[in-house]
């Protein structure tokens, strides 16, 4: 890849919405798969009461909108202001308690998870029909669009064709059993071609520092596959 086309997917703009400032991609085609669309905001005349605790509202019960979820609630109802990374805000925004709560638990993955994808970690991959693994690394890309993997090789996998992630554990499940994450095998859709392609991740045997690395990436994967599965459903 040229580093001209690099820049242009990589390439942001600040924009103001009536939710707030968001720093967007400057196509709209290189978003981040995890992003979220800005709701529609309920419309004024269809709440004259706050959709969770029914206060009417008047001259001192002002209405407000979640920037999350669209809907019109009372300041009590929707006071706080948490960030939204998902809708590329520059500034926390108001939300509503349930929208918040759900904010809060994904600022985790932005704050570490996503670092961990970034960074990268090496794996025994086997592509496709591929009978002999290669070692590579695995990261995600600055873009957060493609899965990168280096090596002897190299491919990209655009992570919104991803349709199936299965994370493999060895150890007993049961309780007082002790299960660890050895790979991950993927279901994605290679562009040109027909069905599915599985791509297998496997970790090293060692207990270095390198296969504590390798088990923390498997698990930034597997929740960055979640959220991508919730902004298809959005």
């Amino acid at each position: 890849m040229s580093s001209e086309v690099a820049a242009r997917r990589d390439a942001k703009k600040l924009v103001r919405s009536p939710s707030g400032l968001r720093m967007v991609p400057e196509h709209r085609a290189f978003g981040s798969p995890f992003g979220l669309e800005e709701p529609q905001w309920v419309p004024d005349k269809e709440c004259p009461r706050c959709m969770q605790c029914d206060a009417k509202f008047d001259f001192l019960t002002r209405k407000h909108h979640c920037r999350r979820c669209g809907k019109c609630f009372c300041d009590k109802c929707c006071g706080q202001k948490v960030p939204l990374r998902r809708m590329c805000f520059v500034d926390p925004v108001r939300q509503c308690a349930e929208c918040a709560l759900v904010s809060h638990k994904e600022a985790e993955f932005y704050d570490k998870q996503l670092k961990v994808l970034l960074s990268g970690a090496t794996f025994l991959v086997t592509l496709g029909d591929t009978e002999k693994p290669e070692t590579m690394v695995c990261r995600l890309s600055a873009n957060q669009r493609y899965l990168l993997l280096e090596g002897d090789s190299r491919h990209e996998i655009e992570i919104a064709r991803i349709s199936a992630v299965q994370v493999l554990t060895e150890g007993f499940p049961a309780p007082g059993g002790n299960v660890r994450a050895t790979g991950m095998s993927l279901q994605y859709a290679a562009p040109g071609a027909e069905g599915t392609t599985q791509l297998k991740l496997t970790a090293g045997e060692d207990a270095s520092a390198s296969r504590r690395q390798s088990t923390a990436w498997l698990a930034a994967m597997h929740k960055a596959t979640k959220l991508l599965y919730e902004s298809r459903d959005q």
